[in-house]
């Protein structure tokens, strides 16, 4: 007989993981999950199942987007996965691009009206889908997070697991009743500019971006090349498996000790070009027992500063 000690209230999502599993659930206040994975990611069958057992129940957001890319809100009305709601990354996620970033953090405020018109309530389960490798699903985690959510998963693989598992999608829009969250920013920590330096100095900070972007050879998207001096290069491509879904656990684990990031170290802090692809990582890491720091302004911010240095190469 397995044992699993949940939050209380409980996961409508792990109450009905311990019925199919045959677990027994204990109510406790202090979280003790025996597969602590299960509350980051979510397979697509174990969705659907979730959703038939608890119509009405969960709030799913299709977070949909491409980077520098016209919306995918069409996408979204022409299918999506039952009773899911569209998020806007760039509206919805973040604050217009300025000194703090090209996806600075949202205000607070605007957050939390846009989660209540979602239905998003204080104990809410929350799943979080993008097209297939969770990038833009792990910036949604991760915003919402910060914002004091306790029960936020990732749909591993998003919508393409969900299509390739013979899901089915809708095009009706839902319209949820108001929800009364009450936003709690600050609920994860972040790294500040002079704290991302101090941290790279102690090789504690890495750059998820491509390698040639790490290295100053080109720079699509922001205005200088280059990266943070004494941070590491470690691509966030390479969390993933060739269908999107993310690594098992063990293959993780093996990849960030190959850079030198082991559970129970002290935290390591991550940052990419505007802080989106970096929380991908920073889940990656959740997922492998790390603890990891998001630099949400990244790079974009990092060089909006003329006097903070610039490394090549």
């Amino acid at each position: 007989m397995v044992v699993i000690h949940l939050p209380d209230p409980p996961s409508l999502l792990d109450l009905w993981w311990c019925r199919r599993h045959r677990a027994v659930a204990a109510h406790v206040r202090t979280v003790s999950v025996i597969d602590d994975s299960r509350r980051v990611l979510i397979g697509a069958d174990d969705l659907a199942s979730a959703i038939e057992g608890h119509p009405g129940e969960l709030v799913l957001l299709d977070v949909r987007w491409q980077v520098a890319g016209p919306s995918r809100y069409p996408d979204y009305l022409a299918g999506h996965l039952p009773g899911a709601l569209w998020c806007d990354l760039d509206a919805d996620l973040a604050d217009p691009p300025g000194p703090r970033g090209r996806h600075p953090l949202p205000d607070p405020d605007r957050l939390q009206a846009r989660l209540r018109g979602w239905g998003v309530g204080q104990h809410s389960q929350v799943v979080v889908y993008d097209e297939s490798n969770s990038v833009a699903a792990a910036r949604a985690w991760w915003v919402l997070r910060w914002a004091g959510l306790q029960q936020v998963r990732v749909l591993d693989g998003g919508l393409a697991a969900w299509l390739a598992a013979g899901h089915p999608v809708r095009t009706e829009l839902p319209r949820p009743a108001a929800g009364a969250i009450t936003v709690r920013p600050g609920s994860l920590p972040v790294l500040e500019a002079d704290t991302a330096a101090s941290w790279a100095a102690a090789g504690r900070l890495f750059d998820v971006r491509a390698p040639e972007r790490y290295r100053g050879e080109i720079e699509p998207m922001d205005p200088v090349a280059g990266r943070i001096p004494g941070a590491a290069n470690l691509p966030t491509t390479a969390n993933l498996q060739p269908s999107g879904r993310f690594l098992s656990e063990p293959e993780l684990r093996q990849r960030f000790a190959e850079a030198g990031v082991v559970d129970g170290q002290a935290p390591v802090g991550v940052y990419c070009g505007s802080g989106v692809t970096a929380a991908h990582t920073v889940l990656a890491m959740r997922l492998a027992g790390i603890d990891a720091v998001l630099y949400p302004g990244s790079w974009s911010e990092w060089i909006s500063d003329p006097d903070r240095p610039v490394a090549t190469g």
